[in-house]
């Protein structure tokens, strides 16, 4: 009963926040903050392991529109391949996050930041191999941030099951970034936009 009630919660915080208008909406990044507020005083669990379950929801979220984004935009077979990868995973993990928060009363964020929603604002602006080389790299960009983070967790997290979570989602998150990097490198030869660290076992 109380994933059911957290679930229709959820979805009409959703739905209250499509309805706004422009003009008095309140920007997507204050669903994040928001969230980090609410869970100081009612998440059951330690105050960073509230963190890391927004900032995984966040990223989350993200990836899986930015993959929806590309399996539309992308003109590279494997780009496309790479976008639905992203999108089943990603809504697999987040589904498995909406669950937990939902046991420990974490209150996870409705809609993606702006800093999230600025990179599908950037991406739309591109078309053809432009969108493809673009999309990439931010594909690495994001999971090298997404490796650290739930590397972190899986080592500190003080919630088993979020601890738990973090250890199960990493190893994708691992493949992910590697397969992004060799398809990012194979479209983009010499991008040096940013420099990463190795993928550990």
């Amino acid at each position: 009963m109380k994933t059911l009630n957290y679930l229709t919660g959820m979805a009409t915080a959703i739905v209250m926040l499509s309805a706004c208008g422009s003009a008095d909406r309140r920007s997507a990044d204050d669903s994040v903050d928001q969230a980090m507020d609410v869970n100081d005083t009612t998440a059951m669990v330690y105050e960073d392991d509230a963190e890391f379950a927004v900032k995984a929801a966040d990223a989350g979220l993200s990836e899986v529109q930015l993959g929806r984004l590309a399996m539309e935009r992308a003109t590279d077979a494997r780009v496309k391949d790479f976008a639905t990868r992203m999108v089943r995973d990603h809504e697999q993990a987040n589904d498995e996050l909406l669950s937990i928060a939902a046991r420990h009363n974490i209150t996870l964020p409705p809609a993606a930041s702006e800093d999230e929603v600025d990179k599908q604002r950037d991406l739309r602006e591109k078309s053809g191999a432009d969108f493809d080389r673009a999309y990439m790299r931010q594909m690495v960009d994001d999971h090298d941030d997404a490796v650290s983070l739930f590397e972190d967790a899986a080592s500190d997290a003080r919630n088993p099951d979020l601890q738990s979570f973090a250890a199960r989602t990493l190893p994708a998150l691992k493949k992910h970034l590697e397969e992004a990097r060799s398809i990012r490198d194979s479209i983009s030869p010499g991008d040096t936009s940013r420099t990463t660290r190795p993928i550990l076992p």
